[in-house]
């Protein structure tokens, strides 16, 4: 990744993840203690459940764009069980303390990415699930994160809301890897966007508006609003979402 138009790229990318962050602390700043008591649209988890794992998780994506600027590991990293209590312990804070660490760790991100030189975007980085990727991967991660969770809270942000550059990246990166995978859907359209994408030499084919592919695909929306060129039941159950970034870097220790 180098040259002119990839550092254009970065910076709408970073750009992106600021403006998207922005929503979705300016939405969290609405909502009450009381309110952020309440179930969000995830199973199991309140609407500070969801705002205290964003943090977390992007705080995490910034621990990995200093190893690849720096080439060091920046302190210990939590694994999953320490986030799993970060989360359950934070997920208790007041209304006030959970908007200022959720900004606090989006603004982190943002400065820690603006800091990261051209290089650095090309260097593998280890995925806590254990695969493998490019730090400019991170950009799109943090955009997914803050995105997704936004909706998930449940206070009217709805995929129709999705910036249409995070649904085409979203759609593209998910279609490749059920692609990969041989998931049996024969073709997926996104009717505004213009595109179409081909996933298997079999299975039905689906149409709608992208977000509401991507709502599918994420399991956020039910099939319902789209097109399907054969019965409802014969359309495969999308499998748990996201799936590991395609072209494939591979996992933690293919090097070794």
């Amino acid at each position: 990744m180098s040259g002119p138009a990839a550092a254009r790229a970065v910076v709408e990318r970073i750009a992106d993840v600021v403006r998207s962050g922005h929503r979705l602390v300016q939405a969290a700043a609405t909502l009450p203690d009381t309110a952020l008591r309440t179930p969000s649209r995830l199973p199991d988890w309140t609407r500070s459940h969801t705002l205290a794992h964003v943090a977390h998780s992007i705080e995490a994506y910034t621990w990995l764009l200093r190893l690849a600027r720096t080439g060091r590991e920046p302190g210990p990293r939590a694994d999953a069980a320490t986030l799993s209590a970060a989360v359950e312990r934070d997920a208790a804070l007041s209304a006030e303390l959970l908007v200022a660490g959720l900004r606090e760790s989006l603004d982190r991100f943002a400065a820690e990415a603006r800091a990261t030189p051209a290089p650095a975007w090309d260097r593998l980085v280890p995925a806590l699930a254990g695969w493998r990727h490019p730090a400019w991967y991170l950009l799109l991660r943090c955009l997914r994160e803050s995105e997704t969770h936004h909706l998930d809270l449940g206070v009217g942000y709805g995929t129709g809301q999705w910036p249409d550059t995070y649904v085409s990246w979203a759609l593209d990166d998910t279609l490749a890897t059920l692609r990969a995978q041989g998931f049996p859907l024969a073709s997926v359209e996104a009717v505004d966007l213009g595109r179409r994408w081909p996933v298997a030499a079999r299975g039905p084919s689906v149409a709608g508006a992208g977000h509401q592919v991507l709502g599918w695909l994420s399991g956020r929306l039910p099939a319902d609003a789209l097109t399907i060129d054969r019965p409802a039941p014969d359309l495969p159950r999308p499998p748990a979402w996201p799936q590991p970034p395609l072209p494939g870097w591979g996992r933690v220790g293919d090097e070794a």
